[in-house]
């Protein structure tokens, strides 16, 4: 049986999760909510690659991405500038975009990925 690893568990959550060659990273969010929607989008892809990194692997191995947007008329074109400008070239995961109620009235983007481990 293959191990299950958990990265940054607490009672509620694990940040993210590899099992089996592929990383599940929760949905993630800037720290900074004072920023535009570019500044939280950038700020979350930077938390991304973090936990892929602690995972072992990084961006070029996304296979699937679910974005969440507050407020997706607003704010869909700017996202999708800095998600261009972050993607690895040729590596463009299958991708998901929806405008939803955020948990906090602050957040304007949240991020889950999935991806392959280099292993």
């Amino acid at each position: 049986m293959r191990d299950i690893t958990r990265i940054e568990t607490d009672p509620r959550r694990s940040r993210a999760v590899v099992y089996n060659g592929v990383v599940y990273v929760g949905g993630m969010t800037a720290e900074d909510r004072s920023l535009d929607i570019a500044g939280q989008t950038k700020q979350t892809l930077e938390k991304i690659e973090g936990y892929l990194e602690k995972a072992g692997t990084d961006k070029s191995r996304i296979l699937t991405a679910q974005i969440w947007i507050k407020d997706l008329e607003r704010d869909f074109a700017a996202m999708n500038e800095v998600w261009n400008a972050w993607t690895a070239p040729n590596a463009a995961p299958t991708r998901a975009t929806a405008q939803c109620e955020m948990g906090a009235p602050d957040v304007l983007v949240e991020i889950i990925v999935t991806a392959a481990t280099k292993g």
